[in-house]
């Protein structure tokens, strides 16, 4: 029996906001026994510039997240415990593996109750974390928005955060829409299928305009030296000070060490939703799909990209069931593939296929200028600082290079110039992080039914994939024992790091 189509309201989705809250998130904790909290956070920036976000942490009294009546209150303050928990692991000239109970105690509990893992998640910088300048304004106008908690103060950080929260929120119509496309194909209704697919590429045209505005206000050597530190997790990050992950002290027996990833966008649930209703497969670096084994029939084809699937780990709870209803249904490339002889029914869905892809060549181009580049320029003050005009910067309790037009000499500020000085920075390369975009992008096209996708549209240059980009030994079953990267959005990379970045799309 084919299961039903997904309701919205079942999974706390709405057809206006999508993954966002119905309502904008709260910008404070009335009730005055969190006032410690949002006494701390209102000078963060400071305490951080400081040095003094550790002292301030340890004199909190622990609260318990017993006092918060609503599921707005309780994401407030899961968004408020993970600026706290990063700013007191990265803040300081060496990264710090112990947290407080004042953090682990409530933290725990709002990620058990939110069922999702105590750590800087998309969802905590983003999803929960805007808000609107005009309360009767446009939510997918990022300028309309700002962001409720940075750890900079920097308008960088803030419009980073919010090109992602107006993505979500121009694209939340869309989940309806398809919803409605794979109905009608489920009851042969293909005209209703054709025009959802129109809207459905027009809208995703739109999120990749959006993505582009990120170069307008956030400058990439602000982001890779001063944002991109404080958004790293805890696992695999032992050159970074953490070789066993974070300590979360609760003073109970059961207190052990806990490896999370950073936050990514991969971590989006909306662009993974695009990929399943369209039917696009995406496996392991440097893997191809096998031709002799054929997908389910009728329904979505079963995971095949280990970084992926461990990216819905980090989503809310019911996020991730909602992508996992929707991969029991039939997926709209099954019935246009059903239907390869309407000519009309391909192209609608290739151009879906089309413009996705181009999305993705977006934020490609964004990994290469936020993450590559500076990477090289750090890489380049380093061995030269005098010929690279860098502005020197020791530690993170300086000016964090965010004012300056020019890359920190060393490679940035507290673990990370530390990094740089003891085993050069990483990252110059980038060799493992574009082949799993670029090969993310060669995917979405590879959906294509009938006459292929063109790899080239108008005003944009398409360069084939590097040849030894997609070389690697994989096992056979690689998910049981794989370990995801840690880095996310931050982090230092290195030749043998797969994903990761700005975001994972």
């Amino acid at each position: 029996m084919i299961p039903s189509i997904p309701r919205l309201e079942d999974y706390g989705l709405s057809a206006n906001y999508g993954f966002l809250p119905e309502h904008p998130p709260l910008a404070r904790l009335e009730d005055p026994y969190y006032a410690p909290w949002e006494a701390l956070l209102e000078i963060l920036e400071t305490l951080i510039k400081t040095q003094k976000v550790r002292e301030w942490v340890n004199a909190l009294p622990v609260l318990t997240p017993d006092r918060l009546v609503s599921e707005a209150e309780q994401r407030r303050a899961y968004m408020m415990l993970a600026f706290m928990s990063h700013a007191y692991i990265w803040g300081g000239i060496d990264a710090c593996e112990w947290l407080p109970p004042a953090i682990s105690i409530p933290f725990l509990g709002l990620s058990e109750t939110l069922q999702i893992p105590p750590v800087a998640t998309y969802a905590a910088v983003c999803l929960w974390n805007y808000g609107l300048r005009d309360l009767d304004g446009p939510v997918d106008d990022p300028e309309n928005l700002e962001s409720l908690l940075t750890f900079t103060g920097t308008e960088d950080e803030a419009w980073f955060y919010l090109i992602s929260v107006a993505i979500e929120a121009r694209g939340a119509p869309t989940i309806p829409l398809m919803l409605e496309a794979m109905r009608a194909a489920r009851d042969d209704d293909i005209r209703t299928v054709k025009d959802c697919l129109r809207i459905f590429s027009s809208r995703i045209e739109d999120l990749t305009l959006l993505l582009k505005r990120m170069y307008e206000r956030c400058r990439p050597h602000v982001f890779y030296f001063g944002i991109r530190p404080f958004l790293a997790g805890s696992k695999r990050m032992a050159e970074a000070g953490l070789p066993n992950g974070v300590f979360y002290d609760t003073g109970s027996d059961g207190d052990c060490y806990r490896e999370y990833s950073g936050g990514s966008n991969a971590q989006s649930s909306l662009i993974q939703a695009f990929d399943i209703i369209l039917g696009v497969e995406h496996y392991p670096t440097g893997q191809k799909k096998d031709p002799t084994v054929s997908s389910l029939e009728g329904t979505a084809p079963p995971p095949k990209h280990n970084f992926i699937q461990e990216m819905r780990k980090y989503m809310p709870g019911p996020h991730r069931r909602f992508l996992e209803h929707l991969c029991l249904i039939p997926n709209i490339r099954t019935c246009t593939e059903s239907r390869s002889d309407d000519i009309e029914l391909c192209a609608t869905y290739n151009k879906c296929l089309g413009a996705l892809e181009q999305f993705r060549a977006a934020h490609k181009a964004i990994v290469a200028r936020y993450i590559i580049v500076p990477a090289g320029q750090a890489k380049q003050a380093k061995l030269d600082p005098e010929a690279s005009g860098a502005v020197p910067i020791r530690n993170i309790a300086s000016t964090m290079a965010l004012g300056s037009e020019s890359p920190p000499a060393g490679g940035g500020h507290g673990l990370a110039s530390n990094e740089a000085a003891k085993n050069g920075l990483k990252g110059t390369g980038g060799t493992r992080l574009m082949p799993f975009l670029e090969q993310s992008r060669v995917e979405t096209l590879a959906a294509a039914i009938g006459d292929r996708v063109p790899m080239e549209t108008e005003g944009t240059t398409r360069h084939p994939p590097s040849p030894n980009g997609f070389i690697r030994t994989c096992k056979v079953n690689e998910f049981e024992d794989y370990t995801p990267p840690a880095i996310g959005m931050a982090g230092s990379w290195e030749d043998s790091s797969e994903v990761g970045g700005l975001c994972s799309y």
